[in-house]
Parts: structure tokens; sequence; C-alpha cells
């Protein structure tokens, strides 16, 4: 089995419809990870090192449909299915590993924000190219990138990059723009 095919992210969201249930983002390097689902789950523990994110499940439906489109855009833009956001799975969602560290770095950002800035993060987010997600992830896991090292060092700083500063539209870059000018260079899968 490839090295890549036993890596992945995995949300899990608890039963229910409490706005405080946690939902947890977990990395995966395991076999238990085949074409991209689950097929051993086990419920993520608070100390374990893959643990990325615990979000209060009020932000998680804030920003899921956000990021389910834009995973969406590019699954289709590469040929393959896209897939519906369900609210409330009854199983954990297998994420391919380049959505997966888009999707902590746009819940890093929001999750202990205050929810009238979660829009500035999620445009701020959008206008982010896929790249400049993963070299934001690739920082930010290096050194504080399990789930309870909150409002430290690149976490603080991905909150005030995306969330606590507002976006005004019409100024800056536009997203198609910046993608120009970095010359798109998608890489071999460019989910």
């Amino acid at each position: 089995m490839p090295d890549e095919a036993r890596h992945g992210f995995v949300i899990e969201v608890p039963k229910g419809k409490g706005r405080e249930d946690l939902i947890a983002i977990s990395e995966r390097r395991e076999s238990g990870l085949t074409d991209f689902a689950v097929t051993s789950p086990s419920a993520s523990t608070i100390t374990s090192p893959g643990l990325r994110v615990l979000i209060d499940r009020r932000r998680w439906e804030d920003l899921a449909p956000t990021f389910w489109e834009e995973a969406n855009r590019r699954l289709r833009a590469n040929g393959l299915s896209a897939c519906k956001w369900v609210k409330n799975p009854a199983v954990s969602i297998p994420v391919h590993p380049s959505l997966g560290k888009e999707l902590c770095i746009l819940c890093w950002a929001v999750e202990d924000a205050p929810p009238d800035d979660i829009p500035n993060a999620l445009r701020n987010w959008e206008a982010l190219a896929p790249e400049e997600r993963w070299w934001l992830y690739t920082m930010t896991v290096a050194t504080t990138g399990q789930a309870m090292q909150k409002n430290i060092g690149w976490r603080k700083a991905l909150r005030a990059a995306l969330a606590d500063n507002p976006f005004v539209k019409g100024e800056g870059i536009s997203p198609r723009a910046r993608r120009e000018l970095l010359g798109h260079s998608q890489l071999a899968l460019s989910l």
C-alpha cells in the first residue's frame, strides 16, 4: 500500500445536536485508512498526538459549509465525485491530506475567536491559495499542532491573521489574481 494511502484526516462528529459538543479532527498515518475509508474507527483522545482540532459544534456548523464548498469545487476540478456535507453523519468522515490540512487552518483560526469574527476568517481563508494554506499548516503543526495547544505561537497568529483581520471586499488581490500570480502550479493531486 502506498504511503499516501495511509495518510489522511478523519473528522469525528458526535451524535446529537448539542451546540457545545466537540468535533474532533485527527491526522492519521496508519494502515487503518484505505482509500480514505476508516476501517477501524476509534474515538480520539485529548492526548493523541494526531488529534489536531477540537472545535465546538456551533463554530463547526458556521465553517463547514464553506469548507465543503471549496473541497467539492476542487474534487470536481479533478474529475472526482463531490461530497455532500451532512450535519450529523453516522460515521467518521475521511478527508484527503491536502484538504485536511486546509480544514485545520480554518478551524485553528476560529477555535477561540468570537462568533462575529468567523465571517472574516472564512473570507480570508478563501482568499488564500491551497499552497499558502499547506505552508501555514506545516508551520503551525511543527510547533503548536496538537488540539490542546491553543492561543500560542502559530495558532494565535492564525487567529489574528484570519479571524481578527477584517476582510474588506474590493481591497487587495482577488483569489483568482493571487492564483495566477502564484502560477497556480498545482501538485499532482491538487485537492
